[in-house]
């Protein structure tokens, strides 16, 4: 999960502010090149290994590794692999393992506006994190195809996913940054709003520039920053009230330098989702009244409706990008089929289906404690074994090569393209990364051009190093297994 900016922030429930704040920027040394053998063993690979797990600096590291081959039960390495650890977005390959396995990889989101006559209309929106504002239009074009010209009254039935926007258990920082934004029924441009402030003449206010102007009507923007000289370091602090009312931005930016973009979780999602659809119908000559935000009526007629792109392709968002948002709404779409009840939290619901989906694809339900779909709590633990079960059982069913296409690919896609370039793992590597502080893994298939087709989970727990020396010993492991051969 990349995390661009420090924040800091107090409990939502409890709290009055949040921060985004714009360091300088520290140069760092980069890693050392991987040095591998450039052929080993099978007999020779747990030495190899243990090579790199016992270095000096992963000696308060805990690590968990299974390594496999493919289509065999048999281990060719292990270590504490039936033992938990925090697996940050390891997580996504259960969620959208289940998800792809439980809804098939052609579902669809379902975005509908019901009339009810006297002007009156019903927006149900059913967790699409792909919708954004080219949606908007194109459901506005419907309307106005309809002959619509006026809305008295809209609607908006948020009922189709309940409970909490965000887990209860995500830390501070992650809760309001761009990757932390909040998921429910309605979802619109990822539920996040953009800003960027422009550095001025030195000892001016940089100027705030909105992506969105009528977002910007919700603040009361308080800017204390000043432009400094181009020679000084730039060091910008935005905090907001979480009601949606205050902005405050305190710092400094340097004369000359790039604007300083920064993309901030909307508060209220329906609201939100509301405010872009009245901009778009206003551009289709559609005038809107009164909006609320309360259960629809049923058994009404359809007049307009969109679908997301199918879920193959959404998918390949979660896992190549590790977008969180995107995941969250797969686990609560696992719920669909499920009877509702009143007040049940969907994301709840949709962990009890993960299970079952997982279960019946041969996942040891004993192998993780899952609370979100997308690996920002700290309370999900995965074992090895399970991220293990998991890759093997989704080789073998119908949707392998969705799920397998999904994964980002060593030195060329998503979370991988700047990892593993110019090393034999390049190119032959499929693998879901995670990073929270301290916990960092790596799992997924690999083709080594010598041996026959394998499968791995990688994980270090419980660690003061930073993720890139993290990363860099488990690269180090993927790599001399991209060497291996039948001796």
């Amino acid at each position: 999960m990349f995390k661009p900016v420090t924040l800091s922030l107090l409990p939502l429930l409890v709290s009055n502010h949040l921060g985004v704040m714009l360091q300088p920027v520290k140069a760092q040394t980069p890693p050392a090149p991987i040095n591998t053998p450039k052929s080993i063993c099978a007999s020779q690979v747990g030495a190899a290994i243990d090579a790199v797990v016992n270095q000096p600096q992963f000696k308060r590291s805990r690590w968990g590794i299974l390594i496999k081959a493919l289509s065999s039960e048999q281990n060719l390495y292990s270590r504490d692999a039936q033992k938990y650890f925090i697996p940050a977005s390891n997580t996504k390959l259960l969620t959208t393992a289940a998800a792809l396995q439980q809804l098939g990889a052609n579902f669809r989101f379902r975005t509908s506006i019901y009339q009810n006559g006297n002007d009156v209309f019903t927006l149900i929106g059913r967790g699409d994190p792909s919708f954004g504002e080219t949606q908007l239009q194109t459901l506005a074009q419907q309307l106005k195809q309809k002959g619509v010209t006026q809305i008295q009254k809209l609607i908006a039935d948020n009922t189709y996913i309940q409970g909490d926007i965000v887990h209860p258990t995500w830390q501070w920082e992650d809760v309001q940054s761009d990757y932390g934004a909040p998921v429910n029924s309605f979802i619109v441009n990822q539920n996040i709003f953009g800003l960027e402030l422009r550095p001025q003449a030195v000892g001016e206010t940089p100027q705030l520039i909105w992506k969105d102007n009528n977002e910007s009507r919700q603040w009361l923007v308080i800017n204390r920053s000043v432009t400094v000289a181009q020679t000084q370091p730039s060091n910008i602090n935005i905090s907001r009230d979480l009601t949606g009312k205050i902005l405050r931005i305190e710092g400094q930016l340097a004369a000359n330098s790039e604007p300083y973009v920064v993309d901030l979780p909307v508060v209220d999602p329906d609201y939100y989702f509301l405010r872009r659809f009245r901009a778009a119908l206003a551009t289709e000559n559609i005038t809107l009244g009164q909006t609320l935000v309360t259960p629809g009526i049923t058994n009404q007629q359809e007049v307009a409706s969109i679908e997301s792109p199918p879920l193959f392709e959404l998918v390949i968002e979660t896992n190549q990008n590790s977008n969180n948002l995107y995941a969250e709404a797969l686990l609560r779409a696992l719920a669909v089929q499920e009877p509702k009840q009143r007040n049940q939290n969907t994301a709840d619901v949709g962990l009890q289906v993960l299970q079952k989906s997982l279960t019946q694809l041969g996942v040891d339900p004993t192998g993780y404690q899952l609370v979100d779909g997308s690996g920002l709590s700290r309370r999900n633990l995965i074992t090895p074994e399970a991220l293990v079960q998991t890759l093997q059982g989704m080789a073998k069913s119908p949707v392998a090569n969705a799920y397998r296409a999904s994964l980002p690919i060593a030195g060329k896609s998503g979370t991988l393209a700047s990892r593993l370039r110019n090393t034999p793992a390049e190119g032959i590597v499929q693998a879901k990364t995670g990073t929270l502080r301290g916990a960092v893994s790596l799992s997924g298939y690999m083709n080594p051009p010598q041996y026959e087709s394998m499968v791995f989970s990688i994980m270090v727990n419980q660690s003061e190093q930073p993720a890139s020396v993290l990363r860099q010993g488990i690269d180090e492991i993927v790599v001399l297994l991209t060497q291996l051969q039948r001796c």
